[in-house]
């Protein structure tokens, strides 16, 4: 079966997270992305562990074909240039006007192919105060706003996903997918751009969008765990677990059925959505005191009886062993002929008639000889460059 974006070409110049994230996601849907590399040692996320092929890099870079390029090179700069002009997508995030000092912004690049859908993915954006400044996810998720909804602002832990530059990269992936539609009707390519600031913030659309407008002070962590009634619980062994109770009754009276307590469903504190949210630290204590005494397999096992919404907080072993993970295909094996297999996550989206697809990262520069010859060039034009990048 084709896929959604066969024979799209997508040119990354792009390292680290945000924009190969973008350029995951289009190869995941069959889009043919072509990454270029520096020399000698390429994207730097390749040896966050060891080796050239750190699994941190396959994670981002699965089914891109890699040429290795020295960009302030003449030869180098003249491949990037005929690159660019077959193909239909281009993806950056370097600082802004890094690209326009390589000769590869989008004025000069939009000149040689006016079709071409040119993605930029900074820090904070193209203009302002902050234009210029590193731009780093955790930077990203406190200057937008999120780290303060995720961590307590008296005791601050950074969190332990790269939230902001993931968001970078969604974000850039439908901005690029908006442009080749609009390209359908307009047959103009245009510079769609995104920042870890403002995808972020998007995010945050929800809680923004009531603090802006319902007089409230600025929402913290507790703000929505309370409001949504969410709770967390240890059961008598310490295994974490989570009921989110939303705002259906049913989910309430479910839950003291569940736990043998319905009699709590009159309790003054408790009897009406409002009071529990007034009396959420309440509810958490009485309720731990109940969950102490038993195991969380039975506490949920009782509670999905009720159809109560709940779920183990599983760590990353517990949800490779999930059966509904499992039922999904999420995790899936690739198999490089020169790495051997190596597990992955699969897409996150289903295409019932034109599947995604995983492959594995290629090795720095390995598609270099190939794609030199698509574009008419000698397999040997970049000569040194190559073999000294591949050595």
């Amino acid at each position: 079966m084709s896929t959604a974006l066969e024979g799209l070409r997508v040119v990354e110049f792009a390292n680290y997270v945000a924009g190969p994230y973008a350029g995951v996601l289009l190869a995941d849907l069959g889009a043919d992305v072509v990454k270029i590399e520096p020399p000698p040692h390429g994207d730097p996320y390749r040896n966050w562990t060891s080796g050239g092929y750190s699994s941190t890099f396959c994670s981002l870079n699965r089914g891109k074909r890699s040429i290795m390029i020295d960009l302030r090179s003449k030869p180098g700069l003249e491949v990037a240039l005929a690159l660019t002009r077959s193909a239909d997508v281009l993806i950056e995030n370097a600082r802004p006007g890094a690209m326009d000092r390589l000769g590869l912004g989008y004025e000069a690049v939009h000149a040689l192919n006016p079709r071409l859908i040119y993605c930029s993915i900074t820090g904070f954006g193209q203009t302002g105060p902050y234009a210029a400044r590193p731009g780093y996810d955790t930077v990203g998720q406190a200057m937008s706003g999120l780290l303060s909804l995720l961590t307590d602002r008296e005791h601050p832990l950074p969190m332990g996903i790269s939230f902001s530059d993931h968001l970078g990269g969604l974000f850039g992936c439908h901005a690029i997918l908006a442009g080749l539609l609009a390209r359908e009707r307009t047959n103009e390519g245009q510079h769609v751009d995104t920042s870890l600031l403002q995808a972020t913030v998007s995010l945050l659309s929800e809680n923004m969008t009531r603090f802006l407008n319902e007089d409230e002070p600025p929402p913290t962590r507790e703000t929505r765990v309370r409001t949504a009634q969410v709770y967390a619980f240890v059961d008598r062994d310490g295994r974490p677990f989570v009921v989110h109770l939303s705002s259906p009754e049913k989910f309430w009276q479910g839950l003291t059925r569940a736990v043998g307590h319905p009699e709590l469903q009159d309790d003054p504190r408790f009897s009406s959505r409002k009071l529990r949210q007034e009396h959420h630290a309440e509810v958490q204590s009485v309720f731990q005191g109940i969950f102490a005494a038993g195991s969380r397999h039975e506490w949920l096992r009782r509670m999905d009886a009720e159809d109560v919404p709940c779920s183990a907080l599983n760590d990353l072993q517990e949800v490779v062993e999930d059966p509904q993970v499992r039922q999904l295909g999420l995790i899936q094996e690739v198999t490089h002929p020169a790495k051997g297999a190596l597990r992955m996550v699969r897409s996150g989206v289903n295409l019932a008639a034109t599947p995604t697809a995983i492959g594995p990262a290629p090795l720095m520069g390995e598609q270099t000889s190939d794609v030199l010859r698509e574009l008419g060039f000698a397999e040997d034009y970049l000569g040194a460059i190559r073999e000294s990048g591949r050595a």
